[in-house]
């Protein structure tokens, strides 16, 4: 599959979370403080709870629900009372078009 077109770029608001779904993927999209977007699954591994309804900090978005926080450049939990990460999308900007491929994750295993 290749990258589809999640939204604007001029339509992302810092530290504000948008929910993005292609092909059915629930994504988070997240234009962070230091001008970076990221993008990880929406849906938070302890509870079937959207992440784009959480807050953001630095890099982590946290689940409103039971406080579990997740790395935006990772998508790892670094709380409990998830354990198991989030994926993490590869991002294009072409324009000011956010292109996300939902079905190529990034390699964060360095991370």
């Amino acid at each position: 599959m290749t990258a589809q077109r999640a939204c604007a770029v001029s339509d992302l608001q810092e530290d504000t979370p948008l929910r993005v779904e292609l092909d059915g993927v629930p994504i988070a999209v997240v234009l962070d403080s230091e001008g970076e977007i990221h993008a990880i699954g929406d849906t938070c591994t302890h509870g079937d709870i959207s992440l784009s309804e959480g807050f953001v900090e630095g890099t982590t978005l946290e689940c409103w629900a039971h406080g579990s926080a997740f790395s935006l450049c990772s998508g790892k939990p670094l709380n409990l009372p998830a354990y198991e990460p989030v994926p993490v999308y590869v991002t294009e900007i072409v324009g000011d078009d956010l292109m996300i491929d939902p079905t190529v994750t990034k390699d964060v295993s360095g991370l």
